[in-house]
């Protein structure tokens, strides 16, 4: 599975921003699909999954109320809309996909920069 992101860049804080994350290879075969974030200095943390087949999604408490995941399965793309965006949404997004048989596939990542 190969997984392609784009969609990050600079925005002031209460802009917003669209990230896509697009699916590739054994695409069939993923159980469900998210993004991470990692901030300069900091652990990597969950901002928000979507089970595939059913769509349930699930966030990070910071981003409850401001961001949205959401997939097209024809086009094996998941999206995140972030609104509202505030400084300390700045890291790097890390799209994942996580497939039935236990293994997990990173994107490269992508840089969102929000100013105050």
């Amino acid at each position: 599975v190969q997984l392609v992101e784009s969609g990050g860049g600079l925005v002031q804080a209460g802009g917003s921003l669209r990230l896509s994350c697009a699916a590739s290879g054994s695409a069939f075969s993923i159980r469900a699909m998210g993004w991470y974030r990692q901030a300069s200095g900091k652990q990597r943390d969950l901002v928000a999954v979507i089970i595939i087949g059913g769509g349930s999604t699930n966030y990070a408490d910071s981003v409850k109320g401001r961001f949205t995941i959401s997939r097209d399965n024809a086009k094996n793309t998941i999206y995140l809309q972030m609104n509202s965006l505030k400084p300390e949404d700045t890291a790097v997004y890390y799209c994942y996909a996580d497939l039935w048989d236990g293994n997990v596939y990173w994107g490269q990542g992508t840089q969102v920069t929000v100013s105050s």
